[in-house]
């Protein structure tokens, strides 16, 4: 049998090939797809987000970390889905319409991913009617809105103003964040979270999930 243990060092340190080959092994020898994820790539990505919050990892760790829980991931998720299993909750992320930057939400989204959520990933210059779209086609929990300038910011308001417009602001929970944001101005526009870093977008998924 596999050392799995070598499976949680390998995205601790961002080892992509060997976290691919290690999930293969493990799969081939019939562990169980939901406990790999469960009990050495969820905890893994924990430990990437709090040396992160500890100043001993930085952006770049957390990208390598993450596209090594993706390797991983990617052979996983479709035995999750044939055997029916639900993510941690599904989340639709994106940069809002007239911002082009996606650093920090990429950064979001492969965290969110390694926390074991399904991830919605949008893209840039998302209009308020993509996003309520998305959420409503694909049964997500939470919206998630970045925006790296002052001038984008106020699409996340007039996001939420169409999700009331539009009689579904009650069946989606809202997080906001990126580089101009405060917690203030999500109080403001009636969002339910803010999160400065992607860490902490995780914690507050999981809290909005599970209200």
């Amino acid at each position: 049998m596999e050392d799995l243990k070598k499976l949680y060092d390998a995205i601790l340190v961002g080892n992509a090939k060997v976290a691919k080959e290690i999930t293969e092994k493990a799969i081939a020898e019939g562990v169980d797809p939901q406990a790999l994820v469960q009990q050495h790539m969820i905890p893994a990505m924990d430990e990437v987000g709090r040396r992160y919050e500890a100043n001993e990892y930085f952006v770049p760790e957390l990208l390598i970390a993450a596209r090594a829980m993706k390797a991983s991931l990617g052979l996983i998720r479709p035995l999750l889905a044939a055997k029916g299993a639900e993510p941690a909750g599904r989340v639709v992320v994106g940069t809002v319409k007239g911002d082009l930057h996606d650093i920090g939400k990429n950064l979001v989204a492969a965290m969110l991913e390694g926390a074991g959520f399904e991830v919605i990933d949008l893209g840039v210059d998302v209009t308020p009617e993509k996003f309520i779209n998305a959420a409503k086609e694909k049964k997500a929990h939470v919206i998630a809105m970045s925006a790296l300038l002052t001038t984008t910011m106020s699409s996340m308001k007039t996001t939420v103003e169409a999700m009331k417009a539009a009689g579904v602001r009650n069946n989606f929970k809202v997080m906001i964040g990126g580089a101009p944001v405060t917690q203030k101005y999500a109080d403001e526009i009636g969002a339910d979270g803010y999160s400065s870093n992607a860490n902490g977008a995780v914690a507050l998924a999981r809290k909005l999930v599970a209200a």
